[in-house]
């Protein structure tokens, strides 16, 4: 990935804080501090007492020279680096805090086609302007959450114990899987079941050497169990099997390349439970090629996910509480 000149000499101003300090919304940065802000985000760049923002903007340029871990994503370092930079705890002369900051660099990044934002954590990450992916660490769905993201969470349990199977694939899942950075994201015709083949929505992901990896989703609103035959609205895992060899062994046509291809991987997704004995049973079922094939998400991923990533609740999950809606103003991740 590359940057313009311009914007590698105006992001190293920065850096070093090249600016009159009555009026800089950036801490000065002299050559050993520099090399501290490089050694904050765990690289071994140290300056070397060369003129400081053309040694900065060179390092920067290595940095985005890094493999970048999708398209449109820079590398993580390069996430870092803007990470630590705009620091809240280093706010000068802004109110309120990095307001100022946020303004001139975003002036800069949206020459390359990027923008930074605050999350809900107070970090700061960068986001592609055209695709909405967002760059930096992935959402981490096993940490905890704070009061204000276990409320969110527990609005989208109410949303998923009423929502119809459509409704969870429509208003929850296919933003899920947008926002994780996935492409193409079509329902395969769920609802009068035309042209499934075993799946409920086909997606692709982009590697960073632009090979593309394929993904079919068998979607079931809940429990999935390894009952004798399915009980009320909880779907047998045998049932599973069968829509999965169907989901597996079926072609899709991507129109982008004009190509028909097979499913990599398959998920088998579940507003419920996936019990241990429905895995057990699947994963002797099939045979071991196919079972690294298999990816397992239950609600309490959906869930975990849905919060991490910071979507905004369906506005029906809301209502079905009476309360107002609470939209964040930007993801985290």
């Amino acid at each position: 990935m590359e940057f313009k000149r311009r914007t590698l000499n105006q992001l190293a101003d920065m850096v070093c804080g090249n600016f009159p300090a009555e009026a800089s919304f950036f801490d000065y940065r002299s050559s050993k501090y520099l090399t501290e802000f490089f050694e904050d985000i765990e690289t071994d760049y140290a300056h070397d007492g060369s003129t400081r923002q053309w040694w900065v903007a060179d390092v920067l340029s290595k940095i985005l020279n890094e493999p970048q871990p999708a398209a449109n994503v820079p590398p993580d370092t390069f996430a870092r680096v803007i990470a630590r930079l705009m620091d809240q705890e280093d706010a000068r002369n802004e109110d309120p805090p990095r307001a100022g900051a946020l303004a001139m660099l975003n002036a800069s990044l949206a020459r390359e086609g990027y923008e930074a934002f605050y999350g809900e954590d107070k970090g700061c990450y960068l986001r592609h302007v055209a695709t909405k992916v967002v760059a930096g660490p992935g959402p981490n769905p096993h940490r905890p959450f704070s009061p204000a993201e276990q409320e969110r969470r527990d609005k989208l349990v109410a949303y998923l114990d009423r929502a119809s199977e459509d409704e969870l694939i429509e208003e929850v899942l296919l933003p899920l899987f947008r926002q994780l950075g996935y492409a193409r994201i079509t329902p395969a015709g769920h609802k009068d079941k035309a042209l499934e083949y075993g799946k409920d929505i086909w997606m692709y992901l982009t590697l960073p050497t632009l090979h593309r990896l394929y993904f079919g989703i068998q979607v079931k609103k809940d429990k999935l169990d390894a009952a004798g035959r399915s009980k009320g609205s909880n779907a047998n895992v045998a049932e599973v099997h069968a829509q999965l060899m169907m989901m597996l062994g079926h072609e899709i046509f991507d129109p982008e390349i004009g190509k028909r291809v097979l499913v990599d991987h398959a998920y088998i997704v579940t507003g419920g439970e996936i019990t241990k004995a429905a895995r057990a049973w699947l994963g002797n079922a099939i045979d071991a090629s196919q079972r690294r094939q298999i990816i397992f998400m239950d609600r309490d991923d959906i869930l975990n996910l849905y919060v991490v990533t910071n979507l905004p609740v369906p506005g029906d999950a809301v209502r079905a509480l009476g309360g107002a809606a609470s939209w964040p103003d930007e993801p985290p991740f």
